[in-house]
């Protein structure tokens, strides 16, 4: 008999939040939902620049689990918004680990997708010792061949129609490197110019994260003040290469052994190809990967979401 799929937690309020202050120009916003002291676990929000919503609360039992979510520097409710310096992957390693010592706990299931599980992955390698699982969704490593397939060449063929957009605002003699393209707009002087950068690049995203298009979807992340951080920051960390060395993710992967975990990933994922989800699987034993087959990208595919929730469910010792 086939089980229904699970789906969001009832809405949920935080108990407590605040600022975190970085002590180098960022204020950092976060918050805890749940019950205080039950299973802790951080929540690591996509893009890098998206920020948490409140449905991201609702991944969790509330009754089984003390969750930590904020807002990634220069994005969401933190402070200064849209802003890149002293913005990097390891900064906000460091921000993790921040937030647990401000929290009192030990270990923490750590909880990411897309961009999201990226950061997790970087600082679950950084830090095994205070992960107590690590759940990934729509596994993003960072490579070149990443970047260069969502970028300049590969989806571009599934969505011609959505990539004329793309490329709209970029002259055709500086189309061969989109990417370095958008970054002289997206921090040059001319505002408008910038904000109707952001808003292509945003747009790009959401119009392919979804197995069917979601015109809502597209429209929220065309708003100027998500759009503007989302940009800016993407094409940040995505100019630098995450700060990582090239394949680093995979390589060190085996520093998660003894963790478990769960990997899902929809199988028509187009801005993160399934075969990185795959390989990661092959160097780290202590996860189960499962794939979706009717799903695309983004957390809202009934499939995915069914599987992270049984995935929080489990780990929190719930009967699947």
């Amino acid at each position: 008999m086939t089980q229904p799929l699970r789906t969001l937690y009832p809405a949920t309020e935080p108990y407590a939040t605040g600022m975190l202050d970085t002590a180098d120009g960022h204020s950092v916003y976060w918050e805890r939902v749940g019950t205080p002291g039950a299973k802790p676990a951080v929540f690591l929000h996509g893009g890098p620049g998206g920020g948490c919503t409140p449905d991201h609360r609702r991944l969790f039992d509330p009754e089984r689990y003390d969750v930590l979510l904020f807002d990634q520097r220069g994005c969401g409710r933190s402070l200064p918004h849209a802003c890149l310096e002293n913005n990097t992957t390891w900064d906000l390693v460091a921000d993790i680990e921040r937030l647990r010592e401000m929290c009192g706990v030990d270990k923490w299931q750590v909880f990411g997708g897309s961009w999201g599980s990226t950061l997790a992955l970087a600082y679950s390698e950084t830090h095994p010792e205070r992960v107590s699982e690590l759940i990934v969704r729509g596994v993003y490593t960072l490579t070149k061949a990443e970047l260069n397939w969502y970028y300049q060449y590969g989806v571009s063929e599934m969505f011609p129609d959505r990539w004329e957009l793309f490329t709209a605002p970029i002259p055709e003699g500086e189309r061969d490197n989109l990417m370095a393209a958008y970054h002289k707009r997206l921090t040059g002087p001319d505002e408008a110019e910038k904000l109707a950068c952001a808003k292509a690049w945003s747009q790009w995203e959401a119009s392919t994260i979804t197995l069917e298009h979601d015109a809502a979807l597209v429209d929220d992340f065309g708003g100027d003040h998500f759009a503007l951080a989302f940009a800016r920051i993407e094409n940040h960390f995505f100019m630098n290469a995450g700060w990582l060395e090239e394949g680093q993710l995979l390589r060190d992967a085996h520093k998660l052994a003894g963790i478990p975990g769960a990997i899902v990933h929809g199988r028509y994922d187009m801005p993160c190809p399934l075969k990185y989800a795959w390989e990661l699987s092959k160097v780290w034993p202590d996860a189960t990967l499962h794939i979706i087959e009717r799903a695309g990208h983004a957390v809202s595919e009934p499939g995915i979401l069914d599987q992270l929730i049984r995935a929080t469910d489990r780990f929190a010792g719930k009967p699947d």
